[in-house]
């Protein structure tokens, strides 16, 4: 039975110290489904999300799921915390024999830097266990101060470049408005600087979900908004632009396409939502007519090459959309709505002034 009890707890001493080893430290993907971390967010997100699927108001909705980010983080570490402490419990308990509680009790305030003065150790095994127990309780702490910040600090980023879609293309960002917002007197402004920007984040994005897949699950600061929706409006811009025009412009939409595209289809496989077709085109028709509308009835829109394009991407984030349960952006909207910019707290006050480039109702 000791020997038992001490592979048990080596076994679980190695397995968390692993796990915290391939989600923290190393900065490169882990698809492992049977990792402890995988399991954790398994069994924590599917009921999670099926309380928030219950929930009538969409704010109540969001708040709640909002939750679920910042609490699976301090939740992970407490997981951890508890393994090896119960494995560190297991290994003392093998070499010194007594209650196991009483090994808990130990294993506890040793990890947790506490002190052993009132049971000090009374064997050389037993010395040396507790040294490596409170390495190791000293050593997760500093993994914990040196992750969070550098956890948040991709989320800040992805968010701030979020928030600059509110004026470029509207709450929420719809793809027909990113083109008129962009357009005058015949001519396209910015549009050109727009693709590259958005090819650099959508690889930002990759690279930080990869590395932390948990950023996934933090949502945005608005209702209206999220890395998912806005992921998409690159790839339905880029796709529509590349299927339209031609030149630099052109080009320079396929790029950002194509680095969109590897980030759905990566973070597809990192979330384990395989692909599949749903029947909506998230008002496409009404958005080919507005744009036929903006730029004449003669835009040498290609729908074949665009129905391309869309086969390309639109299983991947329509099986997110499901998983996370972050709405997909139509290509515009059936009625128009004020930018997050243009509104307050103070809706009597708001309501009297008048903004540049204002939608109509």
């Amino acid at each position: 039975m000791p020997i038992i009890l001490a592979l048990l707890g080596v076994a679980l001493v190695a397995l968390v110290l692993w796990d915290a080893l391939e989600t923290i430290v190393l900065p490169r993907r882990v698809i492992n489904r049977h990792r402890l971390t995988s399991l954790f967010y398994r069994l924590t997100w599917a009921p999670w999300s099926a309380i928030g699927r219950r929930l009538a108001l969409k704010r109540a909705q969001e708040n709640f799921l909002w939750l679920y980010g910042p609490l699976s983080v301090l939740m992970l570490l407490g997981v951890w915390a508890v393994g090896l402490l119960i494995g560190f419990a297991l290994i003392r308990n093998a070499s010194t024999g007594g209650s196991l509680w009483h090994s808990v009790y130990l294993s506890a305030i040793t990890f947790f830097t506490v002190g052993v003065a009132d049971t000090g150790p009374s064997t050389t095994l037993d010395r040396v266990l507790t040294v490596i127990e409170g390495g190791s309780g000293f050593s997760f702490l500093a993994l914990v101060i040196g992750y969070l910040p550098t956890f948040y600090q991709g989320f800040s980023r992805r968010e701030v470049t979020i928030t600059l879609l509110d004026a470029r293309a509207g709450s929420p960002p719809t793809t027909i408005e990113l083109l008129r917002r962009h357009y005058q007197n015949g001519h396209f402004l910015d549009l050109n600087e727009f693709f590259p920007a958005w090819e650099q984040w959508s690889a930002e994005l990759l690279e930080s979900h990869l590395s932390y897949p948990v950023l996934g699950f933090f949502r945005s600061q608005h209702e209206n908004e999220s890395w998912l929706a806005t992921l998409t409006l690159v790839l339905d811009a880029s796709a529509l632009v590349a299927a339209t025009f031609d030149g630099l412009l052109a080009h320079r939409a396929n790029m950002a396409f194509a680095i969109a595209r590897h980030a759905a289809v990566d973070l597809s496989q990192v979330y384990n939502t395989a692909p599949h077709v749903v029947k909506s085109d998230r008002l496409l028709g009404i958005a080919i007519q507005q744009m036929r509308e903006l730029f004449g009835v003669d835009v040498p829109l290609s729908e074949a090459k665009l129905t391309e394009f869309r086969a390309l991407y639109e299983p991947y984030v329509f099986a997110l959309s499901e998983f996370l349960l972050m709405p997909l952006p139509n290509w515009t909207v059936e009625q128009s709505v004020r930018d997050n910019w243009q509104t307050t707290a103070w809706s009597e006050i708001d309501g009297a002034i008048r903004y540049p480039h204002q939608n109509e109702e």
